[in-house]
């Protein structure tokens, strides 16, 4: 990290913390649940090497970017707002952004409603939905009804959060590897395909799931001790707000009831609990492909889970240098 820039810009009312490496075009990384600037670590330097200012940035409730209270304040409007507001403080007129997990909405989301300001846009994980058939909340409990599913367990303040921030190594360490590759080969080995085991609604997070003894080739100790350094800053409200705030997102962007306009990629791990929401026959490709207007490609890389560019960092790289280079 000794390379990096770490600056604290003014965007959009509050402060946020950038993560920055090189000079040329501007590339930004949004970072998921439960991360931080951190999870760009491996694609930071490989980008700016290859020309261009590359910058991750703490997402509004995490790290040492500001942490407002409200749920209000974590609406996708303000997400993307943010990233709007990073590119004119360093000085520029457009951007790529690229993003994982709820990174993936926010850059994507970015760049529907900012056309003139997004050139060119990919996430790993979350493909480009659109706006959706109804708000996501009241989806998910018409879908689960009285089993449990974490995004409506993360919906009443404070019990995630004590849950989480009662033992944050433990709560992290098993959050990251039970959704990687080797925590999801060990999932459906025992009968289970998503990111939690199958239990009733009332049950907790961590309940259930598998505590290994060891870490995996992907995340080391020392990433786990900047990733927990991270949350003993900020804690865990502002990024289970981000779930919370859903269906004020759907309520406030119709805007998003259209097809992806600019170039854009995909990648996901073939062991990627977000593709078993999904059951379909088809190719990643055919699946996402009707929702964006000028996907270059969408790749799926095997024995891969959750944690895309941390897990196979140079694969992805590869791809994010090709995708780059095709919109220059």
């Amino acid at each position: 990290m000794e390379n990096i820039e770490f600056k604290f810009i003014k965007s959009n009312g509050i402060n946020i913390r950038l993560a920055m490496m090189g000079e040329g075009p501007l590339v930004i990384f949004c970072h998921g649940w439960p991360e931080s600037w951190y999870s760009y670590r491996h694609q930071l330097p490989v980008v700016a090497a290859a020309g261009y200012k590359a910058v991750a940035y703490d997402v509004r409730g995490y790290g040492e970017s500001d942490k407002p209270h409200e749920i209000e304040a974590y609406t996708m409007r303000n997400m993307t707002n943010d990233v709007i507001g990073i590119i004119d403080a360093l000085g520029y007129d457009t951007a790529v952004t690229i993003g994982h997990d709820w990174g993936g909405p926010i850059a994507l989301h970015t760049a529907a409603l900012n056309e003139d300001r997004i050139t060119a846009t990919g996430t790993m994980s979350v493909p480009f939905t659109g706006r959706g058939p109804m708000p996501a909340l009241d989806l998910w409990k018409e879908v689960y009804k009285d089993n449990f599913f974490y995004q409506l367990y993360f919906q009443k303040e404070g019990v995630a959060e004590a849950e989480f921030e009662s033992d944050l190594p433990k709560s992290l360490f098993i959050t990251y590897t039970n959704s990687d590759g080797r925590g999801m080969k060990n999932n459906l080995q025992k009968g289970q395909s998503g990111l939690v085991p199958k239990k009733d609604k009332h049950s907790t997070f961590l309940e259930g799931q598998e505590f290994f003894e060891d870490f995996p080739d992907w995340f080391t100790q020392n990433d786990l001790d900047y990733f927990v350094s991270q949350f003993e800053l900020s804690g865990l409200r502002g990024p289970f707000n981000r779930y919370r705030a859903q269906n004020i997102d759907w309520n406030e962007l119709s805007e998003l009831d259209k097809r992806l306009a600019q170039p854009a990629f995909f990648i996901t791990g073939t062991l990627d609990p977000v593709n078993f929401f999904i059951s379909s026959d088809k190719s990643v490709m055919d699946r996402i492909k009707p929702n964006y207007e000028n996907l270059l490609f969408a790749e799926e890389l095997e024995g891969i889970g959750h944690w895309t560019q941390q897990e196979a960092p140079e694969e992805v790289n590869k791809l994010i240098l090709k995708f780059l280079k095709q919109v220059s």
